[in-house]
């Protein structure tokens, strides 16, 4: 048996505001929008945005739900085809409203890297494989 990851589900406090980002910031768009869930259309691997509440309800009040969450919860790396590239879409992020981290530089494991964070606080990167001369 052959098992493959079909989507990704962000747990937020906020799903309004979370949703909001990625729609917004990110440019993903939303192919179900509900009060506590919202899904977007991507191709690859599926992105939702769920609430801790929700989620808390359909596993019989779980603890990891309830219990307010500390300090990074999950990273996304979004890759960009060139290192001006990275510099350009992490300056969109930016002026759209995420928070910036970490500017765009080359890193020793040979990308173009930079950092910024979502509402709820979560780091995720923006990079590119350095070309090699």
């Amino acid at each position: 048996m052959e098992v493959r990851l079909e989507g990704i589900t962000v747990l937020a406090n906020d799903v309004s505001a979370m949703a909001d980002f990625y729609r917004d910031v990110i440019g993903f768009k939303a192919v179900i929008e509900e009060n506590h869930y919202v899904e977007f259309g991507n191709k690859g691997v599926r992105l939702a945005i769920c609430s801790k509440q929700l989620m808390a309800e359909n596993t019989n009040k779980h603890y990891s739900f309830i219990e307010e969450r500390k300090g990074q919860a999950f990273e996304l790396n979004f890759e960009c085809n060139s290192p001006k590239a990275v510099r350009d879409q992490y300056e969109e992020f930016i002026s759209k409203g995420a928070t910036a981290i970490s500017e765009p530089m080359s890193m020793s494991w040979g990308h173009t890297t930079g950092f910024f964070a979502d509402p709820e606080g979560n780091i995720h990167s923006i990079f590119t494989v350095n070309p090699t001369e």
